[in-house]
C-alpha cells in the first residue's frame, strides 16, 4: 500500500512539473526593441560620456585591448570621429550574453532622436552609421493674453521655447515685440514631435497662428508655394507675405533701452548732446546676435568706440551694423550671411556702460531710423495658388477662431 502511494505521488510530481514546463514553454518573450535590436538578447549596459572620457578609455573598461580599439577606430573614420563624443551624451553598449560579456556594439545619442551605431561584432567588418528614432506627430492647439511680455506669458502656461521662438519669428516682420500691450492675444495651432509616446523631442512645424495686437488682426499660415524651398514661409488671410526686407530687431527678445536720436544726452560722455544714430538692444552678454537681411558681411573688426562689431552690405541701398559684441564667435569678412543667421553675440567692448547690441542702419550710405523706413514685404503666394491656397486656410481660420 506505501508503495503504491509512493508511486502515485512522483507521478503527480512529474505530471505537475511536466505542466509547468509546458507553460512556461509557451510563454513568448516580447521583443525588447531599441536602436533596432532586440535587446532581450544582448547584456546591456547605459551611462553618460563622463568629463575626461575618451572612446578608447570607455571600451578598455569593457576589456576590448588597444590593438582592437585601433582597429575600430581606423575603420570608422570615413563615417564617424570619436572626437565628436560629448559630455553629458548618453550610450549604451550592447554586449554578448555569455560568461565573457564581449562589446558588440556602441550606440551614441547626440540628441533624443539621433543616434550612431558603430558596430564591431565581426572584426572584418567595422562599421558606423547614422539612425533615428520612430517619432509619432501630436496635432495641438494653444492660446495666450499678453500680461508682461510673448515669452514670459508663453512661459507660464509652460510652452517650450521652441514654440515660443517660432511664433516670434513668423511675426518677426509685422509686430515689435518689445511694444507688446497687455491684452494683446494669441492663438496657434502646431504639431509636436514624440519618441516613445511620451518623450517631447521639439515643435515639427506652426500651420496657423493668430495675433491681435493694437486691435489688429494678425493671421499667419505655413503655405509651400516652392518644393525646393527649406524654409517656411507665412502669408496672411489675403495671400500677402508676412516676411519683410529686414527683421524689426537682431535679438530675438529684447526691450529697446535707447532709440534712435539725434539730441540725445549721454551719460557716458557728461551728458553733452551727443547724436545716437543707433537702436540700443540691452540683452545678456552672450545673446545672439541675428542679420536683418541676407547680405555679405564687409567688415568684422574693432574700433575704440564701436569695440568689436559686424557690418553687412545688403545691397546698393541698405546696409546694417552692429557694435559692442564679444570678440569670441564673431563671423568673418566676407562671408555670405542670410536673414536670421547668428552673426556674433551680445557683448560689453568698445564705449558702453551695459550689455547691448547698438544696431546701425544705412539708407543710400546715409544712417538713418530703421523704425522710420517702409521696407518692401515678400513675395505674396503665386496668382496660380490663389485658389489652393484659400481651399487650404479656411477649415484653418475656422480651427483658429474655435480656440477659445
Amino acid at each position: 500500500m506505501d508503495k503504491l502511494y509512493v508511486l502515485k505521488y512522483l507521478l503527480l510530481i512529474v505530471l505537475i512539473q511536466s505542466c509547468i514546463f509546458d507553460f512556461n514553454s509557451s510563454q513568448k518573450i516580447e521583443p525588447n526593441i531599441e536602436f533596432g535590436f532586440d535587446l532581450n538578447n544582448y547584456n546591456v549596459s547605459r551611462d553618460t560620456i563622463r568629463s575626461g572620457d575618451s572612446f578608447g578609455e570607455i571600451l578598455i573598461k569593457k576589456k576590448i585591448s588597444y590593438p582592437e580599439i585601433y582597429k575600430i577606430v581606423q575603420g570608422i573614420k570615413d563615417s564617424f570621429d570619436i572626437r565628436w563624443l560629448t559630455t553629458g551624451k548618453p550610450y549604451t553598449i550592447l554586449s554578448k550574453k555569455d560568461s565573457l560579456n564581449r562589446p558588440l556594439y556602441f550606440i551614441y545619442q547626440p540628441n533624443k532622436v539621433d543616434y550612431v551605431v558603430i558596430d564591431f561584432a565581426n572584426s572584418d567588418s567595422i562599421t558606423a552609421y547614422n539612425r533615428k528614432k520612430p517619432f509619432k506627430i501630436l496635432r495641438k492647439t494653444t492660446y495666450g493674453s499678453i500680461n508682461s511680455s510673448l515669452s514670459e506669458t508663453m512661459d507660464q502656461k509652460g510652452l517650450p521655447w521652441e514654440l515660443i521662438n517660432q511664433l516670434s519669428d513668423i511675426y518677426a516682420w509685422t509686430i515689435d515685440f518689445t511694444r507688446l500691450q497687455q491684452g494683446d492675444r494669441f492663438k496657434i495651432i502646431y504639431n509636436e514631435r514624440y519618441i516613445e509616446d511620451t518623450i517631447l523631442v521639439g515643435i515639427k512645424s506652426i500651420d496657423a497662428a493668430y495675433f491681435e495686437h493694437n486691435q489688429e488682426e494678425l493671421y499667419a499660415f505655413y503655405f509651400i508655394t516652392d518644393s525646393l524651398k527649406k524654409t517656411p514661409e507665412f502669408y496672411d488671410e489675403k495671400g500677402n507675405s508676412l516676411q519683410r526686407t529686414f527683421l524689426k530687431s537682431p535679438l530675438r527678445f529684447s526691450n529697446i533701452s535707447s532709440r534712435y536720436n539725434l539730441k540725445r544726452r549721454i551719460a557716458y560722455y557728461g551728458n553733452r548732446v551727443k547724436p545716437h544714430k543707433g537702436t540700443d538692444f540691452a540683452a545678456p552678454v552672450g545673446t545672439p546676435i541675428m542679420a536683418t537681411a541676407d547680405g555679405r558681411v564687409v567688415k568684422s573688426s574693432y574700433t575704440r568706440g564701436n569695440g568689436y562689431y559686424v557690418k553687412i552690405q545688403h545691397n546698393n541701398k541698405y546696409s546694417t551694423q552692429y557694435l559692442h559684441m564679444q570678440k569670441k564667435g564673431r563671423i568673418k569678412q566676407g562671408k555670405y550671411v542670410k536673414q536670421g543667421d547668428v552673426i556674433g553675440k551680445v557683448g560689453m567692448t568698445g564705449n558702453t556702460s551695459g550689455p547691448h547690441v547698438c544696431y546701425r542702419f544705412w539708407k543710400n550710405s546715409r544712417q538713418v531710423d530703421p523704425y522710420k523706413q517702409k521696407l518692401p514685404p515678400g513675395k505674396p503666394v503665386p496668382k496660380k495658388l490663389n485658389n489652393n491656397y484659400e481651399d487650404y486656410i479656411l477649415p484653418l481660420i475656422h480651427e483658429l477662431d474655435q480656440i477659445k
